[in-house]
């Protein structure tokens, strides 16, 4: 984990319309955005991050984490294997 600020979430939320993605920041129940797909939700928390120092932490349909991308200033950076 950095040591920026807060991470920012891509995380499901369930609406009247269904369940749909929401950025939000770590200890911040308000939504940053409301995108209309996870890809998008994924492509507006990058710069929040980037921003931040942070990480994106993105979370699946179920709610637990699915994967995670740092972009704060980390000298030593884990190897990403996903990506």
């Amino acid at each position: 984990m950095s040591k920026g600020k807060s991470n920012v979430h891509v995380v499901p939320v369930q609406t009247r319309a269904g369940q749909q993605f929401v950025v939000k920041e770590a200890g911040n129940p308000t939504p940053l955005t409301r995108p209309s797909t996870q890809a998008k939700a994924i492509d507006k928390a990058i710069p929040i991050a980037k921003q931040n120092q942070s990480d994106v932490v993105i979370h699946g349909r179920n709610g637990a984490i699915r994967d995670r991308d740092s972009y704060g200033n980390d000298p030593n950076p884990p190897r990403d294997k996903r990506h």
